[in-house]
């Protein structure tokens, strides 16, 4: 059910930055609509999409929808949508957060009452994952896995250490620290806003909070393996120093153990030996135990540990060769050297437009 906002001034500015999210849009707007225990405003920024996404945005009552204008040399087109936002918003706090998520009951309150806890002028959240398709179920393990070993939460939080991370999925930010900061203004031209952002932040002096969110809001990153594919070439060369180097750690990790397992099968078959059927046991074990901080189920780990590892390596390879290449391509755009901006030459709104967008 929905309602209207309070006229006096909120305590939070919702801002959804969307373009070409009519497949989703829908479910995240409900679940923020239906926040209680927190004065808020709810802002979506319609990015020049071409489906459905403003209509939907438009059924909402309350709901402020306005568009960014034109796309400034070097930005990327999340940051100048985000700002256009951030001038419109008359909370205290921002949260930025994404068209393809989807918010727990009460979380908006609670969400607040744990930044304020902990002192912390942002707060971020790493949504639960939901996956589907084969791809998604056999990746999704894997990156996160590296991502959560390159990333721990606790050292993300701990402001001693240099370690800084957020999810542009969700971000709660005290607005006067925004501001000092610059804002999505400042990293207009960062294809990864989330941890500029962060950095910004916690290079100030300010305190940041991070961690996994199952309890407050979970997100379908990406619908099909086009989508998978493009998202992470966006991200992981970004998200992890020498990529190259860790492609080939992985696939050579991957490779040795499950060669080891069918040479020993092809070699032993039958026969007894004991100290080698420990090492296949032992093997595949270390393989889904890395994957275990990354908050999934066995079953995916298992697929992961099969399929996720070698996809992860493509994917890093992928990434490193798109961002060397300077063509990286990001919701129907292309960002080229200087971070300038081609529109894709199919509308993103069409069927095949959708398919091949990457979302994040």
């Amino acid at each position: 059910m929905e309602k209207a906002f309070p006229a006096t001034v909120p305590e939070v500015s919702i801002i959804v930055p969307a373009r070409n999210e009519e497949v989703c849009l829908g479910d995240c707007l409900q679940s923020l609509v239906t926040q209680d225990g927190v004065a808020f405003e709810l802002i979506v920024v319609d990015d020049g999409s071409t489906d459905r996404t403003r209509e939907i945005a438009e059924s909402f009552s309350g709901v402020q929808v306005i568009s960014p204008g034109p796309l400034p040399a070097g930005w990327t087109g999340k940051n100048n949508a985000v700002v256009a936002g951030a001038k419109e918003a008359r909370g205290g706090w921002l949260l930025l957060t994404d068209a393809d998520t989807v918010h727990v009951a009460g979380s908006l309150a609670r969400a607040l009452a744990e930044a304020k806890e902990h002192q912390a002028d942002l707060l971020s959240y790493s949504p639960e994952q939901i996956a589907v398709t084969f791809w998604e179920i056999a990746t999704l393990p894997v990156v996160f896995a590296e991502l959560a070993r390159k990333y721990p939460p606790s050292k993300v939080s701990d402001p001693a250490s240099p370690i800084v991370a957020a999810n542009g999925q969700y971000i709660l930010v005290r607005r006067e620290v925004y501001d000092a900061v610059g804002g999505h203004a400042a990293i207009g031209d960062s294809l990864l806003e989330d941890v500029a952002l962060a950095r910004a932040v916690k290079s100030s002096g300010h305190g940041i909070r991070f961690r996994y969110a199952a309890d407050a809001v979970r997100t379908r990153m990406y619908r099909n393996l086009a989508q998978l594919r493009e998202g992470w070439t966006k991200n992981l060369a970004l998200l992890i120093p020498r990529p190259g180097w860790l492609a080939a750690r992985i696939l050579l990790l991957w490779g040795a153990v499950w060669t080891g397992c069918l040479w020993s099968l092809v070699e032993f078959g039958g026969k007894a030996r004991p100290w080698w059927s420990t090492v296949l046991v032992l093997a595949p074990m270390y393989l889904g135990m890395r994957l275990r901080r990354a908050n999934f189920t066995w079953d995916m780990e298992v697929l992961g540990a099969l399929f996720g590892m070698p996809m992860f390596g493509y994917l890093l390879l992928r990434s490193k060769n798109a961002h060397r290449g300077r063509a990286v391509r990001w919701k129907g755009r292309v960002y080229g050297s200087d971070r300038a901006v081609a529109e894709v030459s199919r509308p993103s709104g069409t069927r095949r437009g959708m398919m091949a967008e990457s979302r994040r």
